[in-house]
Protein backbone atom coordinates (compact mmCIF):
# COMPACT_ATOMS: atom_id res chain seq x y z
CA UNK A 1 0.00 0.00 0.00
CA UNK A 2 1.09 3.32 -1.22
CA UNK A 3 1.96 6.17 1.47
CA UNK A 4 -0.71 9.03 1.12
CA UNK A 5 -0.46 12.72 1.72
CA UNK A 6 -3.73 14.74 2.19
CA UNK A 7 -5.30 12.26 -0.40
CA UNK A 8 -2.10 12.56 -2.45
CA UNK A 9 0.22 9.52 -3.62
CA UNK A 10 3.61 10.14 -1.91
CA UNK A 11 4.96 8.80 -5.21
CA UNK A 12 3.05 11.48 -7.19
CA UNK A 13 4.37 14.55 -4.85
CA UNK A 14 7.81 12.76 -5.62
CA UNK A 15 7.29 13.46 -9.12
CA UNK A 16 6.46 16.99 -8.89
CA UNK A 17 8.93 17.68 -6.93
CA UNK A 18 11.33 16.20 -9.47
CA UNK A 19 10.03 18.29 -12.05
CA UNK A 20 10.20 21.74 -9.69
CA UNK A 21 13.98 20.55 -9.84
CA UNK A 22 14.49 20.01 -13.06
CA UNK A 23 12.51 22.94 -14.28
CA UNK A 24 14.33 25.33 -12.18
CA UNK A 25 10.87 26.06 -10.92
CA UNK A 26 10.29 28.36 -7.80
CA UNK A 27 7.26 26.64 -6.52
CA UNK A 28 4.31 24.71 -7.31
CA UNK A 29 0.93 24.21 -5.51
CA UNK A 30 -1.79 21.34 -5.72
CA UNK A 31 -5.08 21.40 -3.93
CA UNK A 32 -8.81 21.97 -3.28
CA UNK A 33 -10.95 24.10 -1.62
CA UNK A 34 -10.45 22.20 1.81
CA UNK A 35 -6.38 21.40 1.15
CA UNK A 36 -3.47 22.38 -0.58
CA UNK A 37 0.25 20.72 -0.72
CA UNK A 38 2.87 23.03 -1.92
CA UNK A 39 6.37 22.22 -2.96
CA UNK A 40 9.00 24.50 -2.99
CA UNK A 41 12.55 24.57 -5.07
CA UNK A 42 15.83 26.56 -4.56
CA UNK A 43 15.30 29.94 -4.84
CA UNK A 44 17.16 31.40 -8.37
CA UNK A 45 19.62 33.38 -7.63
CA UNK A 46 18.80 37.18 -8.74
CA UNK A 47 20.43 38.14 -11.78
CA UNK A 48 24.12 39.53 -11.38
CA UNK A 49 23.25 43.53 -13.08
CA UNK A 50 26.27 45.33 -13.78
CA UNK A 51 28.60 42.99 -13.32
CA UNK A 52 31.97 44.39 -14.44
CA UNK A 53 33.05 42.99 -17.90
CA UNK A 54 36.87 42.29 -18.53
CA UNK A 55 37.99 42.75 -21.92
CA UNK A 56 41.18 40.69 -23.09
CA UNK A 57 44.32 42.88 -23.83
CA UNK A 58 44.45 41.87 -27.07
CA UNK A 59 40.63 42.74 -27.77
CA UNK A 60 41.48 45.92 -26.13
CA UNK A 61 44.62 46.69 -28.35
CA UNK A 62 43.28 46.00 -31.28
CA UNK A 63 39.85 48.36 -31.25
CA UNK A 64 42.25 51.21 -29.88
CA UNK A 65 44.37 50.81 -33.49
CA UNK A 66 42.90 53.84 -35.12
CA UNK A 67 41.32 52.68 -38.34
CA UNK A 68 42.04 54.67 -41.32
CA UNK A 69 40.17 57.38 -42.30
CA UNK A 70 36.60 57.67 -41.86
CA UNK A 71 34.47 57.41 -45.05
CA UNK A 72 33.64 61.01 -46.18
CA UNK A 73 30.15 62.31 -45.63
CA UNK A 74 27.86 61.44 -48.99
CA UNK A 75 26.52 64.48 -49.85
CA UNK A 76 23.36 64.98 -52.07
CA UNK A 77 19.46 65.34 -50.97
CA UNK A 78 18.52 63.77 -47.93
CA UNK A 79 15.31 61.02 -48.14
CA UNK A 80 13.23 61.08 -44.81
CA UNK A 81 11.10 59.25 -43.46
CA UNK A 82 7.61 60.83 -44.02
CA UNK A 83 5.86 58.31 -41.12
CA UNK A 84 6.93 55.67 -38.38
CA UNK A 85 7.19 52.14 -39.90
CA UNK A 86 9.02 49.53 -41.39
CA UNK A 87 11.34 50.02 -44.27
CA UNK A 88 10.59 47.92 -47.35
CA UNK A 89 12.99 47.98 -50.39
CA UNK A 90 10.69 46.34 -52.27
CA UNK A 91 6.82 45.81 -53.10
CA UNK A 92 7.47 42.30 -51.90
CA UNK A 93 10.07 39.45 -50.61
CA UNK A 94 10.01 38.20 -54.31
CA UNK A 95 10.30 41.08 -56.01
CA UNK A 96 13.42 43.22 -57.08
CA UNK A 97 14.30 46.35 -54.63
CA UNK A 98 12.60 49.72 -56.04
CA UNK A 99 15.96 51.65 -56.17
CA UNK A 100 19.68 50.70 -55.29
CA UNK A 101 22.88 52.25 -55.11
CA UNK A 102 24.19 53.92 -58.27
CA UNK A 103 20.22 53.76 -59.95
CA UNK A 104 18.73 56.77 -61.20
CA UNK A 105 15.67 58.31 -60.04
CA UNK A 106 13.31 61.00 -60.85
CA UNK A 107 10.95 62.97 -59.42
CA UNK A 108 8.35 61.21 -58.56
CA UNK A 109 9.37 57.28 -58.75
CA UNK A 110 8.69 54.81 -55.90
CA UNK A 111 11.48 54.43 -54.07
CA UNK A 112 10.37 52.50 -51.10
CA UNK A 113 7.59 51.60 -48.87
CA UNK A 114 6.95 51.96 -45.17
CA UNK A 115 4.43 49.71 -43.37
CA UNK A 116 2.93 51.67 -40.93
CA UNK A 117 -0.30 49.91 -38.69
CA UNK A 118 -0.61 46.99 -41.24
CA UNK A 119 -0.78 49.82 -44.11
CA UNK A 120 1.38 49.72 -46.73
CA UNK A 121 2.74 53.14 -47.95
CA UNK A 122 4.82 53.67 -51.21
CA UNK A 123 7.01 56.65 -50.29
CA UNK A 124 7.90 58.77 -54.01
CA UNK A 125 11.26 61.02 -54.68
CA UNK A 126 10.73 64.32 -54.49
CA UNK A 127 14.71 64.96 -56.44
CA UNK A 128 15.79 64.03 -59.65
CA UNK A 129 19.21 62.29 -59.63
CA UNK A 130 21.49 58.86 -58.60
CA UNK A 131 20.97 57.51 -55.40
CA UNK A 132 24.47 57.33 -53.16
CA UNK A 133 23.45 55.38 -50.39
CA UNK A 134 20.40 53.87 -48.82
CA UNK A 135 21.17 54.20 -44.92
CA UNK A 136 18.48 51.47 -43.48
CA UNK A 137 17.82 47.89 -44.39
CA UNK A 138 15.24 45.83 -45.42
CA UNK A 139 12.59 45.23 -42.26
CA UNK A 140 14.23 48.10 -40.24
CA UNK A 141 11.89 49.90 -38.05
CA UNK A 142 11.85 53.88 -39.12
CA UNK A 143 11.24 56.79 -37.01
CA UNK A 144 9.74 60.03 -38.25
CA UNK A 145 12.15 62.27 -39.99
CA UNK A 146 14.86 59.27 -39.76
CA UNK A 147 17.68 59.45 -43.20
CA UNK A 148 16.93 56.75 -44.80
CA UNK A 149 18.75 57.22 -48.34
CA UNK A 150 20.72 59.83 -50.17
CA UNK A 151 19.83 60.92 -53.95
CA UNK A 152 22.18 63.46 -55.60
Amino acid sequence: MSKKIFDYEFEAIEKLADIVRDKGLEEITLGDSDKCITIRGRACPPPMIGAPVTVPETVAAAQAVPSEEPPAPVSGNVVKAPIVGTFYAAPSPDDAPYVTVGKTVKKGDVIFIIESMKVMSEVTSDFDGVVKEIKVKNGDALEFDQPVMIIG
